[in-house]
């Protein structure tokens, strides 16, 4: 198989890359590496089978150039983070719409088959415990720009929803919630990779808001298998798939976990949600996905617990704090 991988050098993009390539794939990675790095990829660095090319999805001749010729498209570049929304909200938007809409055209024009990344964020305030994919997305304000991030991807959707309908597109919608693991970053707002890195340094564990709000998370080991298997699924075509874990934890609950496997004796400290993201700020209280039709269509059980992804963070940013001394000796 030809694929071609947008985001290719960011947290979820760079395993993908390197699962696809352990399967005796060719792969083109695109990426600006304006949030990703070219170290997530130092593991296939001279790959036969992987070109890395720097660009934008929103040249649309790029991304129409490098579609050309490939079996199937990977979108998961965008702009992600809750820090990166809140700071640069209308370069996120145009990113995240009009980068979509070039991949889109792209995939149909070329007849290659289609994986847009989606998010939970699609269901917003909708704290129904076991999220199906044709639930009622509930959210606030299009003026707050906490849920620009969920308007642009529902947008996104609905756009590869109309080209399935109305074109043909081979296209499956994966929705991801809260993936975790190796090379992700704390420093765009993702909580776990976050707290580690306070626990190690042994600074105060900071949870914002209440704590209270319940979170599952899943590895980005059990995910990135799934989004590789769903666009051989012709039945997946012209649905959303719900990715996640099961596995409910509270924010404060996640603090106390991370404190426990790390032994740090850091302490947990409440920020109050205005003091970090500005006034007027909303979250929602509960996220849990119901993933039967992922289990239905590919067999997706995820293996990892909390625990085992808090392990593998931990792990990862002890050898990248042993690395300067270990080099200097």
């Amino acid at each position: 198989m030809r694929a071609l991988v947008t985001g290719a050098a960011g947290f979820v993009g760079s395993h993908l890359v390197e699962h696809l390539l352990a399967k005796g794939h060719h792969v083109v990675g695109l990426d600006d590496v304006s949030t990703g790095c070219e170290e997530n990829l130092s593991a296939i660095t001279g790959h036969p089978e992987f070109r890395l090319v720097h660009g934008t999805i929103l040249d649309p001749a790029t991304v129409d150039d490098l579609t050309a010729g490939v079996d199937v498209v990977f979108h998961l570049a965008a702009a992600v983070g809750a820090f990166v929304i809140r700071d640069r909200t209308l370069e996120s938007l145009l990113t995240n719409l009009h980068g979509t809409e070039n991949v889109v055209r792209a995939a149909h024009r070329h007849d290659a088959r289609l994986l847009l990344a989606s998010t939970s964020e699609i269901y917003g305030k909708n704290g129904k415990v076991g999220l199906c994919e044709d639930d009622d997305r509930l959210i606030g304000s299009p003026l707050k720009s906490r849920w620009s991030y969920s308007e642009a991807k529902a947008l996104d959707e609905s756009l590869t929803d109309a080209y399935v309908r109305e074109h043909g597109l081979r296209a499956v919608i994966a929705r991801l919630f809260n993936t975790v693991g190796p090379r992700q970053s704390g420093r765009y707002g993702m909580v776990v990779p976050r707290l580690v890195a306070q626990a190690l340094q042994g600074a105060p564990l900071t949870v914002f808001g209440t704590g209270e709000q319940v979170r599952c998370f899943c590895h980005v080991g059990d995910v990135v298998p799934a989004l590789a298997r769903l666009v051989d699924v012709e039945q997946a075509f012209g649905t959303a798939v719900n990715l996640g874990s099961c596995e409910q934890v509270s924010i404060a609950g996640l603090a106390d976990r991370v404190l426990e496997v790390t032994g740090s004796s850091s302490r947990i400290v409440y920020q109050p949600y205005e003091s970090v993201y500005g006034s007027g700020y909303e979250d929602m209280w509960r996220r849990v996905p119901d993933c039967s039709r992922a289990r239905a269509l590919i067999g997706f059980r995820p293996t990892r617990t909390l625990d085992d992804i808090i392990r593998s963070v931990v792990d990862e940013q002890t050898r990248q704090n042993r690395a300067p001394a270990t080099s200097a000796s």
